[in-house]
């Protein structure tokens, strides 16, 4: 493999390629020094002592220039205006870097690099007029106060969420389940455009990645493996957040739940966190104790003036 190629685009080149997953990507790393164009160039016999290398993985590798262009993917990005960073640059999520399966890079477009403290809102695409009206409040709420609100871009809660931290003047980032150009749903390509132009929309799948099941639930570590704390406001008991609250838990995240009425299905998701220990949300100030008594998060309020998200 020819030199030539920047140790970026080599990232970019590893990302993409299929069948591998962050997990296998960052064996794959480790093995090679860190060096992604090492990996690129290595021979099959060296791919194949990777702990964890399957075959059509290694051979994925091996032919990777028929699988992806790097720069067909920069002209994509150029003219999206879109960025991508990998775990050493100052945009990538500082907090992301301590989960064991972390992206080796992100599509970023927006500007804001997330290096305040973030608090994740998430819940049931089918939420109630209640699940939106508290997502919305919440989100105004944390927003107003200087945290980032994450969550997934998707109908019902996540969309609330965004659109109360906006509301209040707050920054919030979108984490996506597609390429960081497919918006799913459509209909929040306005609030898509609303979200890059103050805060930041992030994938780590590369342009033209179509939605499916596994997508959502790498996306799902990734809202939370940014955040402080995930709150979780409506769900079933398989959705998508209670994917989130999961890694939230594996991650050592503070967990949050707002308790719902018992006859209803989007209820049941929450009450069963607070049943197994998660914190029962009734109002902003619950997150903001717990971030107290854990050594305290102190965000610049909007219109204050100050440092945000520094730790006494």
């Amino acid at each position: 493999m020819p030199r030539e190629l920047t140790e970026k685009q080599a990232y970019l080149a590893l990302n993409a390629l299929p069948g591998i997953g962050p997990i296998g990507l960052n064996q794959l790393l480790g093995a090679f020094g860190g060096d992604p164009r090492a990996a690129l160039s290595a021979e099959r016999r060296r791919l194949e002592a990777v702990p964890g290398a399957r075959p059509d993985a290694v051979a994925a590798i091996r032919d990777w220039r028929a699988h992806f262009d790097p720069a067909r993917e920069e002209d994509r990005m150029e003219r999206s205006g879109v960025t991508f960073v990998i775990p050493r640059d100052p945009g990538y999520p500082r907090l992301l870097c301590e989960i064991h399966d972390p992206p080796v890079g992100l599509y970023r477009k927006g500007d804001y690099a997330l290096d305040g403290p973030c608090i994740a809102i998430v819940g049931s695409r089918r939420a109630t007029a209640y699940g939106q009206s508290v997502a919305r409040r919440l989100g105004a709420e944390l927003g107003q106060r200087g945290f980032c609100v994450v969550s997934g871009l998707a109908r019902g809660v996540d969309t609330s969420a965004h659109e109360g931290a906006l509301s209040a003047g707050g920054r919030t980032a979108a984490v996506l389940g597609t390429g960081i150009d497919v918006i799913h749903p459509p209909e929040n390509l306005g609030l898509y455009r609303r979200i890059a132009e103050t805060g930041a929309v992030l994938s780590e799948f590369p342009f033209g990645r179509s939605v499916d099941k596994d997508s959502f639930a790498m996306r799902s570590r990734v809202i939370a493996g940014i955040c402080e704390a995930v709150v979780v406001v409506e769900s079933d008991l398989w959705g998508g957040a209670m994917s989130t609250a999961k890694f939230a838990g594996e991650q050592g995240r503070l967990l949050f739940a707002v308790p719902g009425r018992i006859d209803l299905s989007t209820s049941t998701g929450p009450n069963q966190l607070i049943r197994d220990g998660a914190t029962l949300l009734t109002r902003v100030e619950d997150v903001l104790q717990e971030l107290q008594y854990l050594g305290g998060l102190r965000p610049a309020p909007v219109g204050g003036g100050g440092p945000a998200g520094e730790r006494p």
